[in-house]
């Protein structure tokens, strides 16, 4: 299992956690082996869950033409249609992954092209389940144009998110293959994908449980099929 570097500041702050609670228990008059088992306890309860929420798991992404892959890991909680008016401009299909504290927060990439880092946009720590915080919430904006579709991603902080992080270059245009890892949300968070309208027609269900890179959302729709892709909640 492999995890991501930037567990390190978060490890260490565990251990130091586990040492406060030692000493003050020895303060409080707090015998030394009771002290000792509470400053594992926190310690080690820190290091633990530190290292399972920052685990980055290798992933098998189908290899059929014409997918669409799950850019995060957790609940498909919204399928909708929407005018996004700031990069696409245009009607598009929006598809939202909520995270909870227990799923892998590697994002990778649901389709192959060029990828192009939109920006940092400082916002509000509204409730990513609200409808209001796909638009103003702080996020990350990633566009990657494809061969057949165009997708937009945010990845949106929350009220317990505390970062949202892009690993790629932010000054120029990367190719990308489907999959691959692009960025990491911390702390809980949600994520938007935009699709043109009538670009894809969905696979995945609200409800459905999703695991980044892996799990096929939809299917790119043949130019010339009347079918439009739309879905509803």
């Amino acid at each position: 299992m492999k995890f991501r570097w930037e567990v390190k500041p978060f490890l260490l702050a565990s251990v130091a956690a586990g040492i406060v609670v030692y000493g003050l228990s020895r303060l409080l008059g707090i015998s030394n082996v009771a002290g000792l088992f509470l400053g594992l306890l926190i310690g080690g309860t820190g290091v633990g869950y530190m290292l399972y929420f920052f685990r980055d798991p290798e992933m098998n992404t189908p290899k059929e033409p014409g997918i669409v892959v799950a850019a995060a890991s957790g609940k498909l909680a919204k399928i909708v249609g929407i005018h996004e008016k700031d990069y696409l401009q245009q009607d598009t299909m929006r598809i939202s992954i909520f995270l909870s504290l227990f799923d892998v927060h590697v994002n990778r990439f649901p389709i192959a092209g060029s990828s192009t880092f939109l920006g940092y946009f400082p916002g509000k720590r509204l409730f990513t389940f609200t409808e209001k915080s796909s638009d103003v919430n702080q996020h990350n904006a990633i566009v990657i144009r494809g061969e057949e579709t165009t997708c937009l991603i945010r990845q949106i902080v929350g009220p317990v998110c505390r970062r949202v992080v892009y690993w790629l270059s932010h000054n120029k245009t990367e190719t990308v293959k489907q999959g691959d890892r692009f960025g990491m949300m911390k702390f809980g968070s949600r994520l938007d994908m935009y699709f043109p309208k009538g670009d894809i027609e969905m696979v995945a269900r609200i409800g459905d449980q999703v695991t980044a890179g892996e799990t096929i959302i939809a299917r790119i729709v043949k130019k010339g099929n009347n079918n439009d892709g739309t879905a509803s909640e």
